[in-house]
């Protein structure tokens, strides 16, 4: 018999009455069995209050995590903003996991060994008397059960908390995708300008050859134009078509050179 209250002197007294045929080896185990039932009730219920301290934690949480997958849909809103709110909430949930790890599975185990010793008792009724299986399920059993609602409860938040980075975290890789999509577009222009440019700087290129060649050239056969009679100018107009002729045909060589054994395949 016992009401599981603490006296003044700060113990908690249970009464054993016993048949006189009851061996003393039967109450020992049954009074071996009682201080353990209390011994790990009373370490299973330290539980309890870091339960409670989780759970007001968690109501500060909860808004936020909620608040931060709500803003994911709003695109006035930097994505990276909204993951490091997002990082500052996960690495809040990791910790506390961490911290209440240890604590809640031990508290499994013990609530485990407390029901084991209850049911090695086996009770029955005494002069219509609660049992203390009565006892344990209307007041120990609710406390372990906050303790398992809380620790569901921080396991589903961090749930939550990694699936919404996970979205979060493929938002920014479209945004970055479509970012570097359009700087690829805009290097392409770039490129086809930088083509364009090349293809007016080959044409001046061959104007401005065949004008020192033309020149050349006309140095070099004016004294056997002049021994045959033939006029400055004249030579000069029939080199002008040849000399362009030539050096558009040999840049043109030149460019179909490149493009089929580009500089990167040389290496």
């Amino acid at each position: 018999a016992g009401d599981f209250r603490i006296d003044a002197d700060g113990w908690m007294r249970f009464a054993i009455f016993v048949r006189p045929d009851v061996g003393e080896g039967r109450i020992g185990r049954i009074v071996h069995r009682l201080v353990e039932l209390e011994t790990y009730r009373a370490m299973s219920m330290l539980g309890l209050g870091r339960a409670r301290g989780l759970s007001r934690r968690l109501n500060e949480l909860e808004p936020r995590l909620s608040a931060i997958v709500e803003g994911m849909t709003d695109d006035d809103r930097a994505a990276d903003a909204v993951l490091h709110d997002l990082l500052a909430v996960s690495a809040e949930l990791e910790a506390q996991a961490v911290q209440h790890s240890f604590r809640f599975g031990a508290t499994k185990a013990y609530e485990a060994i407390v029901m084991d010793r209850v049911s090695a008792l086996r009770e029955t009724r005494f002069m219509s008397r609660q049992m203390l299986t009565e006892f344990m399920r209307r007041r120990y059993q609710p406390a372990m059960r906050t303790v398992v609602s809380n620790e569901e409860r921080l396991k589903t938040m961090v749930e939550r908390a990694r699936r919404a980075g996970d979205l979060l975290r493929t938002r920014v890789d479209v945004e970055r995708s479509a970012q570097n999509q359009a700087l690829m577009k805009r290097m392409d222009r770039r490129a086809d300008l930088q083509l364009r440019l090349q293809h007016t700087v080959e044409g001046l290129s061959v104007v401005a050859i065949s004008y020192y060649a033309v020149g050349l050239l006309s140095y070099a056969l004016y004294p056997r134009a002049n021994a045959t009679g033939i006029d400055k100018a004249y030579l000069i107009a029939g080199l002008t078509p040849l000399a362009v002729l030539f050096v558009w045909w040999a840049m043109r060589r030149v460019r179909r050179s490149l493009h089929q054994h580009p500089p990167e395949e040389d290496l």
